[in-house]
């Protein structure tokens, strides 16, 4: 089997996860008063996201035992199908059940951004992938920079309106990657063993990775960052509500501008600065900014000190993440990228699990910033994770007198 081009095939990557993100961005600032008329606590909001994530920690594991088995093209068509399905349940809505139920069904099929990570990965080099995992981010911010703007002006149509705006999205994008996704992993560079009960385990898969030399921490360190930012994400609309009295467009506006400098500091910065400067320095940096803006967002006096804090912490995020994702990718064959990254995604689905309703219950019970202090004591455990790993790998690659690929 022929691959594509890379370039092409990186632009097909982008355009399918764009759009899939474009979705999930315009939902953003109208989930809270979605909730509203049936529950109007924090937590409430933590739940649903919560749910998706229970679901999509289940289902992870699954979908990337499948990836590596049959391709990436089939589970990326079937995972944004799912998200079309499941936004449309919630444009249907008329319970709270049915907000639940329509988010665990987007979860159980939610594996769209790890095997598109699984598919970047069969198509760069090694020395490539930092700055082609930064084309995800790109894909966020663009999606994130449209998506909550859009949500917030189709809001003043209808509160359902974004949700029925997202489930046509993901429908365009399911059609658009059956004509146009090509295939990434030819049949023999994929996995020839039959999946067992053990694969459908997402512990165990993190199990397996946990147990590599140096991975623990930085499967930890995902965690941590994964657990601030969920929470902040969950959180963002119902915090923008009680402290500036902001409702979905002015919180779509402001979510648009993260994703301008998400895209920014992805698509551009992080492509710029990691020839020169390698993944370590990226990630802690990145992860030390946002640990500041965390503390920014919950002390600023003011909208204009609030917004700052908010880019400070976007930019940090967006420049620790692609580096930390390709830092672990090192570590594995090809023929293995599609569990580490489904066991990566299983980290990161446990945390946003855990993130949101954290945010939710510090909110209700602590107060408004509580949420954001927290998640800068996250992200800063996430830090000293990294930074410890990373140590380790470079003393033990001087001993041996050998170069260890991982650490830039």
């Amino acid at each position: 089997m022929v691959l594509w081009p890379n370039r092409k095939a990186l632009a097909f990557i982008f355009a399918t996860v764009f759009l899939d993100l474009l979705g999930a961005g315009i939902l953003l600032p109208v989930i809270p008063f979605l909730v509203r008329p049936y529950r109007t606590d924090a937590t409430t909001v933590g739940l649903l996201s919560l749910a998706f994530s229970a679901a999509q920690f289940v289902a992870t594991p699954i979908l990337g035992g499948l990836s590596d088995r049959h391709g990436r093209r089939p589970v990326l068509l079937l995972s944004i199908l799912g998200s079309a399905l499941g936004y449309g349940l919630f444009g249907i809505g008329g319970s709270l059940a049915v907000l639940y139920f329509s988010r665990l069904l987007d979860g159980f099929t939610g594996g769209n951004i790890s095997t598109a990570q699984a598919f970047i990965a069969d198509i760069s080099a090694p020395e490539d992938r930092a700055k082609n995992f930064g084309l995800i981010g790109v894909a966020f911010g663009l999606g994130f920079m449209i998506g909550p703007a859009a949500g917030g002006a189709l809001s003043q149509v209808s509160l359902q309106a974004p949700a029925w705006a997202a489930c046509a999205l993901a429908t365009v994008t399911t059609v658009f990657g059956y004509f146009a996704l090509p295939e990434s992993l030819p049949p023999e560079k994929r996995r020839r063993d039959p999946m067992r009960a053990r694969d459908f385990n997402p512990f165990l898969m993190i199990g397996q990775m946990f147990i590599r030399v140096g991975m623990a921490p930085l499967l930890l360190a995902v965690f941590a960052f994964n657990f601030a930012n969920s929470g902040m994400q969950s959180n963002f609309a119902v915090f923008t509500n009680a402290r500036w009295r902001f409702g979905p467009a002015e919180t779509g506006w402001v979510l648009a501008m993260v994703g301008v400098m998400a895209g920014v500091t992805q698509g551009w910065l992080v492509r710029r600065l990691m020839p020169r400067y390698g993944e370590r320095p990226l990630t802690l940096v990145g992860l030390a900014c946002s640990a500041a803006g965390f503390v920014g967002i919950a002390a600023a006096p003011g909208i204009a000190p609030f917004l700052g804090a908010t880019m400070l912490m976007t930019v940090g995020m967006s420049l620790a993440g692609p580096p930390l994702t390709s830092l672990l990718s090192r570590r594995v064959g090809p023929g293995e990228q599609g569990v580490l990254l489904g066991a990566t995604m299983s980290v990161a689905s446990l945390a946003r699990m855990l993130g949101p309703y954290w945010a939710g219950v510090t909110f209700d019970h602590v107060g408004p910033g509580a949420p954001y202090y927290s998640g800068a004591l996250w992200t800063a455990v996430g830090l000293a994770l990294v930074a410890s790993a990373t140590t380790a790998a470079m003393a033990h690659a001087a001993g041996s007198n050998s170069r260890i690929s991982p650490i830039q």
